[in-house]
């Protein structure tokens, strides 16, 4: 079981997982938190099988230094909460329990197609394409949500060194 990590001032990264019935595609940011990296894509050969799959994610979040998850959440394009979303949850809940981490959910409409789209417009084969959709879709939720935190981090304005014309 692994811990929550990262000392302070300790570079740590956040991990992006999409969670699919037979596969899962893994990102980490960089360490400054700004760009989503592939990491691999961990297959299983039956959906409700995890064990070696979350022991491997251990692993990961021990070598990269992870302090968060963010788990891609297939809502349905109208807003509704499907089978594949209630899945996604429970996997999330696993990974709490199990590793200690905060694991937020994050919208991945349409994550997959994108990935799809980007290895077909680099003229992957398509049984090369099944290696890899899944880790290119875990980047593409991940950075959304890293573009989404600096983006936040940006928009805040420190006033306290503001003389607002007076002096």
């Amino acid at each position: 079981m692994v811990r929550a990590g990262g000392q302070e001032g300790e570079h740590t990264r956040v991990m992006g997982l999409d969670y699919g019935a037979k596969t899962v595609g893994v990102a980490v940011s960089d360490l400054l938190g700004i760009s989503a990296q592939p990491v691999e894509t961990i297959f299983r050969k039956k959906e409700n099988h995890l064990r070696q799959t979350l022991a491997r994610i251990d692993e990961l979040i021990a070598k990269y230094n992870v302090t968060k998850m963010i788990v891609g959440y297939p809502i349905h394009l109208d807003g509704g909460i499907g089978e594949r979303a209630r899945l996604s949850e429970e996997f999330a809940d696993k990974l709490r329990e199990r590793t200690g981490l905060p694991v937020l959910m994050w919208d991945e409409r349409e994550s997959t197609s994108f990935a799809e789209q980007s290895l077909i417009s680099q003229q992957v084969r398509r049984e090369e394409r099944k290696k890899y959709v899944d880790q290119i879709a875990a980047i593409f939720i991940l950075q959304a949500y890293l573009d989404y935190e600096n983006n936040q981090k940006t928009t805040e304005i420190d006033t306290s060194d503001c003389s607002h014309g007076e002096e």
